[in-house]
């Protein structure tokens, strides 16, 4: 940069120097982004990549000039999850080709997806002979915070079942919502579930066999899992409201089930539980779709920070967006739909701490901390549902297994501790199970299975993501990292690699094998309709370890039977509601199966009814 005399070539000392040193500095920056931007070599063309994301393979597609990545599309036959990983599907692209580089921030709760497109594109970019590290992004200026007010009837905060069904509900009934929602995208530990869904007295449940469950039973049975720790006044909603709630949802939201019988859960006195066909995922989206059809304004990347109260009533919320703008939003009725605080170790107590999360990371207790800051009570803190059935599948974090031991136990899987022993009944509720599991050496037990159970078994998996590349990988570890999953010709192989007493194994499968022949299990009491078959005397064998994982917290705010937050004095702090997981004291200290997607469909409609009556709105 410089200036040129008249006739003379190139520039002079004088007038560089007396060149304001600002507009120089920023001129060179300029020049040298400029040509950094451009500096790549590119084998003009097109090139495809894939890398494993979420579900399985991604596939990219990325096409080349000479000196510019033009474009970037991704192989829509892909299985990442819908309204998740498809977020960073149809985010990532368009933000690559921007920055001119694959070094460009994944999709905060799509990390998986995320990473695999950013590996795919850096595979395309060496394709092309750039090495993808000399392509860095060029990092963008922090913009000015901005403020808006915005108003509406209804602001709901968290846009997970319970929050999206409150809203779908009140913009049905007329009234103006707005959801708040800190990802970039809704769903929250609903998108990631397991899909089972406790029907209790409703129409399908009926049309299955079950002519009579009333609220009596369920409200015995969730005391009785719960550990009469259970909130009595939301249970009470639970237990009266959960029928016509669930008719409801699966009326509205189009609800499909894989096409069975109910479930047996020993959890419940009647069977109740019924999967959702493909899982969470169509059902998250279906919530999505209704929203969307309602015209309810959505605002995502947007963090909720602070109720504000005026005159003893919550009348509104402050939040912060992405881009740096700094809302305030009026409301006549306010919903914490904020979830958990499972992804909070700060929030955690032991066992909890040391358990192995599969959660979402949007999990940090928003909620829960912003009621606090007006005085509002917190009640078991200390509890989360944990499961006996998860998998390391990355350092402190748990994949569930739980599909594939459901289908495991109508083969021939048992469970064995690593003394080769079965400890527990495998058909025991989840909570009896993990009470035996954790004071077993090592901490955990172990799978079982012969190779016709291990097909049945890998299907399962297949249901709650975990893909044939990781089963793959992890068995070609064969114990020797996690996780677990030993494997060998025969008996004594596998229990090697997984490091379980071999002789006690092989002592443990003839003793189950009499019990499947005399049909009956004179040591835990398995039921017989899960007795089946016998375990093969010939190998391959398979032993997969079973950890504690836990996801749902049930940590709350106290609400009454309206689902309004009550304060340190135990009255309802007018204007504000809770519904979902900030609000699962319903469960007690531990969740049944299938009761979390009941309770967020439940309280979502609940809470909206009240909310809409509270303003004049309910039709």
């Amino acid at each position: 940069v410089c200036f040129k005399k008249p006739g003379i070539h190139g520039p002079t000392k004088e007038k560089t120097m007396n060149f304001p040193r600002k507009l120089l500095s920023a001129a060179i920056a300029a020049a040298f982004l400029s040509s950094a931007a451009f500096a790549a070599d590119f084998n003009p063309g097109s090139y495809s990549a894939s890398a494993v994301g979420m579900k399985g393979p991604v596939t990219v597609n990325v096409t080349f000039s000479a000196h510019k990545i033009e474009k970037v599309t991704i192989d829509p036959n892909n299985k990442e999850t819908v309204g998740i990983g498809s977020v960073a599907i149809e985010k990532l692209p368009g933000e690559i080709v921007s920055a001119q580089s694959a070094d460009v921030q994944g999709l905060s709760g799509a990390s998986m997806t995320s990473r695999a497109i950013l590996q795919a594109v850096s595979e395309c970019i060496k394709k092309a002979g750039v090495d993808p590290l000399t392509l860095k992004a060029k990092k963008t200026i922090e913009q000015h915070a901005s403020k808006e007010t915005l108003s509406s009837d209804i602001v709901i905060i968290g846009g997970g079942v319970a929050g999206m069904s409150a809203a779908v509900n009140a913009a049905d009934n007329g009234a103006k919502v707005i959801i708040v929602e800190k990802m970039p995208f809704m769903g929250g530990a609903s998108a990631i579930c397991g899909g089972q869904y406790a029907i209790q007295g409703t129409k399908l449940q009926k049309q299955k066999g079950v002519a009579n469950d009333p609220p009596q039973a369920l409200v015995y049975d969730l005391i009785g899992n719960g550990h009469n720790y259970n909130n009595l006044s939301s249970l009470k909603t639970l237990a009266e409201q959960s029928p016509r709630a669930a008719d409801w949802a699966i009326d509205r939201f189009n609800l499909n089930f894989i096409d069975q019988k109910l479930q047996y859960r020993a959890e419940f006195q009647n069977d109740r539980s019924l999967y959702l066909k493909n899982g969470c995922g169509p059902m998250t989206e279906s919530l999505r779709q209704a929203v969307k059809a309602d015209g309810i304004q959505v605002l995502t990347d947007t963090r909720a920070n602070k109720l504000i109260v005026k005159d003893g009533r919550v009348i509104g919320i402050e939040a912060q967006g992405k881009n740096g703008t700094n809302y305030t939003i009026k409301g006549k009725a306010i919903l914490l739909a904020t979830g958990g605080y499972g992804a909070n170790k700060d929030m955690l107590v032991e066992p909890l701490k040391s358990a192995l999360y599969y959660g979402p990371v949007s999990s940090t207790g928003d909620g829960h901390k912003m009621a606090q800051e007006i005085g509002v009570p917190l009640e078991l803190m200390e509890f989360g549902k944990r499961y006996p059935n998860g998998v390391e599948a990355a350092p402190g974090r748990a994949a569930s297994v739980i599909q594939g031991n459901y289908r495991a136990w109508l083969k021939s899987g048992i469970l064995v501790n690593a003394n080769g022993k079965r400890v527990v009944n495998e058909k025991a509720s989840n909570n009896n199970i993990m009470r035996v599991l954790e004071k077993q050496p090592r901490g955990m037990l172990f799978l079982v299975m012969d190779e016709p159970t291990f097909n049945v078994f890998k299907a399962g998996v297949h249901t709650l993501g975990i893909t044939d590349d990781q089963i793959d990988k992890w068995l070609k570890a064969n114990g020797s990292a996690a996780p677990i999953f030993a494997h060998g010709k025969t008996l004594k192989e596998a229990a090697d690699h997984a490091k379980i007493n071999a002789e006690e194994l092989a002592k443990t499968i003839d003793q189950y094998n009499e019990y499947v022949k005399a049909g009956k299990d004179a040591e835990f009491g398995r039921p017989v309709a899960f007795m089946k078959e016998t375990i093969k005397k010939e190998g391959p064998y398979y032993i997969v370890e079973q950890q504690p994982r836990f996801a749902t917290t049930m940590g709350s705010v106290k609400v009454n039977e309206a689902l309004q937050v009550l304060g340190k004095d135990g009255k309802a702090i007018p204007g504000l509601y809770a519904a979902g997981e900030i609000a699962n004291a319903v469960h007690g200290d531990d969740s049944s199966p299938g009761m979390n997607i009941s309770w967020g469909f439940t309280s979502g409609k609940v809470s909206s009814e009240n909310m809409l009556k509270s303003i004049g709105k309910l039709k």
